[in-house]
């Protein structure tokens, strides 16, 4: 796979897997979905920190589809850059060596991802 197209068509890739899984058991994934909406909707916390916060959980439980998810919904909600990398830091303290790892794969997302969130907006 073409590694500049890597991380857009592996959310590409589960956004499907999700919603296929939400015909085939409709009742759980639905349940997901709320789950989603309201623990991500804004309260004390806006949505934009509790998706750095998701991101920062998905890199030390090491889910590479949860950090290409989180990276992608932390963009829309317009994280920086800068708030991007604060998160992968408080992560790798604390999952240590292995989240080393699984934040490398969240800059590489970052860096593929980025670009084509700021031209949505843009446009």
């Amino acid at each position: 796979m073409d590694t500049m197209t890597r991380y857009h068509d592996r959310y590409t890739a589960l956004m499907a897997g999700m919603s296929a899984l939400g015909g085939a058991v409709p009742g759980p994934m639905a349940a997901f979905g709320q789950l989603h909406r309201s623990a991500g909707a804004d309260g004390a916390l806006d949505g934009k920190t509790k998706e750095l916060i998701a991101l920062g959980i998905a890199v030390t439980v090491r889910c590479e589809g949860c950090i290409v998810c989180h990276v992608q919904d932390s963009l829309t909600l317009g994280a920086t850059r800068e708030e991007i990398q604060e998160v992968l830091g408080v992560a790798v303290l604390m999952g240590g060596g292995p989240s080393v790892v699984y934040a490398c794969e969240a800059l590489e997302a970052l860096d593929e991802l980025a670009p084509a969130v700021s031209t949505a907006a843009a446009g």
